[in-house]
């Protein structure tokens, strides 16, 4: 029997005029030129053409004199070159200086896709029946860099979505904290990666203690590239030491910023290229504390790593990768809850079939199970995750996504025991749902996916993208989804 779907007339569409400010740098060379132009103007001309930056972009950013400022910062090593003492710069001159080395990136111009939607941590000042929400959305701009973006909205009893405006002020994390390491873990991490040059690891991991910081491993590798005059493979290992300890950071947005107003914009190197497809999901604890979580893929162009991204506000984020022979690819979704005592999984490790995995780490997946392969013709390409299970009186609803002729992609559902959830209990013989005539075209044409769903007051709510351009929202009666899932258990 084909479930009925209520497609919402909600759609959330790329939006060219959401932009951040960046960072903008052409070369030393380059850089030194104009540094030398804007110190020949006086300080009357500087006023007068940073009055004219700040009239043009004030409205556009929160507080964009002090991104000029921190852009000049970032240029300090080109002033010790020219032999110019910051102290002798006018505050005018340096916020001038920062201005020309700022860009604006429009973070959204190219797409709005792959959502998932979680419960807010805020469920103050909401009527009986209501839930306030969050969706993510991997947005796309310029140059195809990807990064995480958020709205806010509000269901009300009968699941009709209220989305709250998006706010103009974006806003990157201001505080950026490096990550404290612990040197068993790095050191293990760190051989999955590389297997060889004991030697060199062991010099630099000798020096240093038991917990260090990453300015402490600067200084280390650093120290001993110039001590051991390394050949190529020692530097490739020091250039990888560092690329992985710039995988784990936290960021934090201000306070005053609305969820919509807040990026999560590529900041260490092996995402540079991208944040993909986010799963959040809110997990409880064994003791009832919360703590949301989403799984994402990190690209730096060439090669992808799994990473996992903590929060209990939506403000404050920890960042690390995700480790072991599992954690290598893409589509990881966490369980909302531990299962017989440990962490689980969803994970996709061949790109045709659904696998789960089970540890005691969050951060590390060594062993996977086969769950389900493609069964019917519309999935006989491969079968994956839309998200993370979602916990029903009757089992895990896991809403997939699967492709078949024409690279089409669609959306089902299965149901698998709660307290063996590598048993299917029920898989829906047709798909749940299949692009119709509009969400078919687009950037990637014939392709509907999702993040991650909840349901509220016995109704399946399903964000999901459309065709790598585009969102929008759809809900399911849940009762009627669990009867038709539990009927088809051959």
């Amino acid at each position: 029997m084909q479930i009925k779907v209520n497609r919402k007339n909600i759609v959330f569409s790329p939006d060219s005029s959401r932009v951040i400010a960046r960072f903008n740098y052409s070369g030393d060379e380059k850089s030194k030129g104009i540094i030398l132009k804007i110190l020949e103007l006086s300080e009357e001309q500087a006023k007068e053409e940073l009055v004219k930056v700040l009239r043009g972009y004030s409205k556009r950013h929160r507080n964009i004199s002090s991104i000029f400022e921190h852009h000049f910062n970032k240029l300090s090593h080109l002033l010790k070159e020219l032999n110019i003492n910051t102290h002798d710069i006018s505050n005018v001159m340096k916020t001038l200086i920062g201005s020309y080395f700022t860009k604006e990136y429009s973070i959204e111009s190219a797409a709005f896709f792959n959502p998932s939607m979680v419960e807010d941590p805020d469920q103050s000042v909401v009527q009986k029946g209501e839930k306030r929400v969050i969706f993510s959305f991997r947005a796309t701009g310029e140059g195809h860099i990807s990064s995480i973006v958020f709205r806010g909205g509000i269901l009300d009893e009968n699941c009709n979505l209220q989305v709250k405006g998006s706010g103009k002020m974006l806003n990157e994390a201001k505080n950026i904290k490096r990550h404290a390491y612990n040197k068993k873990h790095f050191f293990s991490e760190l051989s999955e990666l590389h297997e060889n040059d004991q030697e060199i690891k062991s010099n630099i991991f000798s020096k240093l203690p038991e917990d260090f910081s990453y300015g402490e491993l600067d200084r280390v590798v650093k120290t001993t590239k110039k001590e051991l005059n390394l050949c190529l493979s020692g530097e490739i290992l020091c250039d990888e030491i560092m690329w992985l300890a710039s995988s784990h950071y936290e960021i934090i947005f201000s306070l005053d910023t609305d969820i919509s107003e807040r990026v999560i914009f590529p900041i260490s190197d092996n995402e540079k290229n991208g944040i993909e497809d986010a799963r959040f999901v809110k997990f409880t604890d064994d003791n009832g504390e919360i703590t949301y979580y989403a799984t994402y893929t990190a690209y730096d162009g060439i090669t992808i790593l799994p990473k996992l991204m903590t929060t209990k506000n939506f403000y404050h984020f920890k960042i690390t990768p995700i480790n072991g022979q599992v954690g290598r690819n893409k589509g990881m979704a966490l369980f909302p809850r531990k299962i017989n005592g440990k962490f689980a999984m969803l994970c996709r490790i061949d790109g045709i079939n659904n696998y789960i995995s089970f540890s005691d780490d969050l951060n590390r997946w060594n062993e996977a199970k086969l769950l389900q392969k493609p069964k019917y013709p519309w999935e006989f390409v491969q079968v994956g995750n839309c998200g993370s299970p979602i916990e029903t009186k009757d089992g895990w609803l896991v809403i997939t996504h699967a492709v078949g002729q024409m690279r089409e992609y669609v959306m089902g559902a299965s149901l698998f025991d709660l307290d063996n959830p590598e048993i299917e209990i029920g898989r829906l013989n047709m798909p749940l749902m299949i692009p119709n005539e509009i969400e078919r075209e687009g950037y990637v044409p014939n392709v509907i996916y999702s993040c991650g769903s909840i349901i509220h007051n016995g109704i399946l709510c399903i964000p999901y993208a459309m065709s790598d351009y585009a969102s929008s929202f759809a809900t399911v009666n849940l009762e009627a989804l669990l009867t038709e899932l539990k009927a088809n258990n051959d």
